[in-house]
This record gives C-alpha cells, sequence and structure tokens, in this order.
C-alpha cells in the first residue's frame, strides 16, 4: 500500500503584509535515468547570519564523533561533513546564485543510518534584525530580505545536461514566508547503495524586487546544509537506488515515460515519487482555486511496465498548521503573523495548495510496486499528470528502491 502524501495557495493577487504574495517554482532541468529519498520532520528556528558568496566545489569539513564502529578489522568513525556553511542563496544573478554545487564524500559503507540536515536563517526575521537593518527609503523591506516562500532542493550529482542521467532527489522542501527553517531527511537506503563521493547542489529559487516593495531589493537566504553518518550494519540490503526522473515539467511533459534497469535478486521495490505544483498561470482550467498548477488539485497516475499501479490527487489543506497567530508590538513588521511564516499575510499561509504547504517538507508518495514489476531487468516507469495547463508547471523527482529481502 501506497504512503499518501499529506492532504491538504500564495495568492499572487492577494497581500504580502503591505504588498503581494508569493512566486515559486523549481530550477532544475528535466532529464531521465538515477532519484530520491524520503524526508523526516520540519520544526522552524531562530538563527544568526553570516554572508558566504560564491559557488564550492571543494570537499566539505569532516568532524568524527568519538565514538566508532568496527568492520572487517577496520575501525569506522561516525562522520559529519559540512557541505554548506552559511552560504548566500540568492537571485541576484539568476541560477549562478541561487544555487551552490559542492563535492562531498561518504566514504565506504554500509551506514547503519545516515541524514541530510539542512538549516535556513534568514535577514527577514526576527523583527529586531530590522533595527540594525532596516528597509531603504521608499521600500517596505530590508534590502537582504526575501520576505516569498521558495522552492528549495537538495540533489545529488545533479545531471550535466538533458542527455545526463537525472540527479537523486534528497530533499525538497519550500521555505517558510521570510522565516527560518531546520529540516532533515534520512537518506541511509541512498547512501547503502551509493557510497563514495558525490556532488550536492543545494538551490533556492530566491528572486529580489528590485524596487523593495513585495520583497527585499536584494534578497536571499543564509544556508547551511550538512550529512551525519553512523558506520554500521545497513538496516535493508539495498541493492539499488535508480533514479527515474528529477525536473520540472509542463504541459508537454504531464505524461513520461523513462525505461530503466534493475539488477538481479529482487525481492522487494518501492517507488519514492515527489511532486509540488507551481507557476501562475490564469488559465486556471479543472478543478483550481487560483493560479495553475500551485493552486489546482491534479490527479497524478503512476505506472509500471504497462499497468497503473496507483493514482492520487496532490493537494494539501492542512497548511493552516503551520500558522501560529502571533502579535508584534515592535513598529516594524506586521502587527499580526504567523511564527512558521512571519513575512506571509495569514489568509496565504492557510490556503491549500499543489502538494505543498510553505515552511514544510515536500512529503512523498510511497510504497510498494513489487508485483507490478514484470519479468527480467528491462522496465518502463510512467507517470502522468491530469490537465496540465500552459504556463503552469510540477516538479516531479521519481526514484526505485530495490531490496534483496
Amino acid at each position: 500500500m501506497f504512503a499518501a502524501a499529506p492532504k491538504n495557495l500564495s495568492f499572487y493577487t492577494c497581500l504580502l503584509m503591505l504588498a503581494a504574495c508569493p512566486s515559486s517554482g523549481g530550477e532544475t532541468t528535466a532529464s531521465t535515468g538515477d532519484a530520491t529519498a524520503t524526508a523526516a520532520s520540519t520544526t522552524t528556528t531562530n538563527g544568526t547570519t553570516a554572508t558566504s558568496e560564491g559557488t564550492d566545489t571543494t570537499a566539505p569539513t569532516t568532524d568524527a564523533p568519538t565514538t566508532s564502529t568496527t568492520t572487517g578489522g577496520m575501525v569506522r568513525e561516525p562522520f559529519s561533513l559540512q557541505v554548506l556553511d552559511n552560504a548566500w542563496i540568492s537571485g541576484m544573478d539568476g541560477w549562478n546564485t541561487q544555487h551552490q554545487d559542492v563535492a562531498f564524500d561518504l566514504g565506504e559503507g554500509p551506514f547503519s543510518k545516515v541524514t541530510l540536515i539542512v538549516d535556513l536563517d534568514t535577514d527577514c526575521y526576527p523583527w529586531e534584525k530590522w533595527q540594525d537593518s532596516p528597509p531603504p527609503q521608499g521600500q517596505y523591506w530590508p534590502a537582504s530580505c526575501d520576505a516569498f516562500d521558495r522552492t528549495m532542493g537538495f540533489i545529488s550529482d545533479p545531471a550535466a545536461d538533458a542527455d545526463s542521467p537525472p540527479g537523486f532527489e534528497l530533499l525538497r522542501s519550500i521555505t517558510p514566508f521570510g522565516g527560518p527553517a531546520h529540516l532533515e531527511a534520512d537518506i541511509t537506503d541512498y547512501a547503502n547503495a551509493h557510497p563514495g563521493g558525490h556532488m550536492l547542489r543545494s538551490y533556492i529559487n530566491s528572486w529580489p524586487d528590485g524596487a523593495g516593495q513585495v520583497s527585499g531589493s536584494a534578497g536571499g537566504w543564509h544556508l547551511s546544509v550538512r550529512v551525519e553518518g553512523e558506520p554500521g550494519p545497513a538496516p535493508r540490503e539495498v541493492l539499488a537506488a535508480v533514479s527515474l526522473f528529477s525536473g520540472d515539467v509542463g504541459v508537454d511533459g504531464a505524461t513520461t515515460t523513462v525505461p530503466f534497469n534493475l539488477p538481479e535478486g529482487v525481492k522487494k521495490a518501492e517507488l519514492v515519487y515527489t511532486v509540488s505544483g507551481h507557476g501562475g498561470a490564469t488559465d486556471n482550467i479543472g478543478d483550481c482555486i487560483g493560479p495553475a498548477e500551485e493552486f489546482c488539485k491534479r490527479k497524478h497516475n503512476i505506472s509500471f511496465d504497462g499497468a497503473l499501479v496507483t493514482s492520487f490527487d496532490a493537494w494539501r489543506t492542512d497548511c493552516s498548521e503551520l500558522c501560529t497567530v502571533t502579535t508584534n508590538d515592535l513598529g516594524v513588521g506586521p502587527d499580526k503573523f504567523c511564527a512558521e511564516n512571519p513575512c506571509g499575510a495569514i489568509a496565504s499561509v492557510n490556503a491549500a495548495r499543489a502538494n505543498w504547504c510553505p515552511g514544510a517538507l515536500v512529503a512523498p508518495l510511497r510504497g510498494p510496486v513489487t508485483s507490478a514489476l514484470g519479468a527480467g531487468p528491462d522496465h518502463e516507469f510512467q507517470f502522468a499528470i491530469d490537465g496540465v495547463v500552459e504556463g503552469g508547471t510540477w516538479t516531479v523527482s521519481a526514484a526505485l528502491y530495490a531490496y534483496g529481502q
């Protein structure tokens, strides 16, 4: 049985405090071929700020805790890899500054547990930060504040071009409206299938507002990423972790078919399918409450080897759980706001969306597909999204985990 993504707008016509509400969407390049691990809990935190600019392709630092595991006569220490340390991510130079690619090395497996940990900080909040960095004259936001909710993702070994195998999505989230966040994803099965060295792409689809009316004129985010691992016996025998798809699709890619192969000895196979709808298309045909595809309930149909495995509506209605109404009497910022999404209009934070909520992980659909796979190593995966309109997009990743027991 599939574990469904949670049930559940940033309205492009509503107010974000004193101005308009958010836009968001993926920036990854669609491709087919090796994609996702299940994400864990989400909490918001307040952090300190620092700035680190540019793309760093060097290996991250490693801190080894004191306990160790002995495997094959070798002592293997738990490790912590700091991939990004308060890196500055913004849209000031488009894609060049919206992402950073950094090499990291898991070392030899097996691993009893590996976790991807993300900490996001902002110059928007808490409001006391405005006292040191107030909005420029005639603007509503501190210059370095990105007040919107943005798509944020972490992809191991991203595709070099459209003809390359897709990267493996380890975590996807939507940033809070101008707020900090702490996120974690269990990537143990991925690590056991793919030990050793990788490149991690960390991206946030941040964009500045030069006028400073709806967001900061040079807005961005402070992003820290680390990988923590514990060598030891693998919880499951992972024969393969195959990325099937990772990228954005519109009306032309709403039905996509991907061939793939599996090794011998597979006893169980599980699909992880992660989707979130984005865009501001006004031709919002179908079951929509606002611009497509962000506010459209679309049915996703998943098939293996020509057989339909499952269909589900990619829709969340529980976004109001990310709004603890809080009052503010500092004289800067809104008088009333959501503590988890401080820069968002309360009505926008609470609105239903296309399988995501501001400030939350995009939870994948996960379930067994063993019985749907035909005999032999050659197989075919297909997803089809009903009713996608021109100008709207769905950010999609799909991966298959093959187990020997």
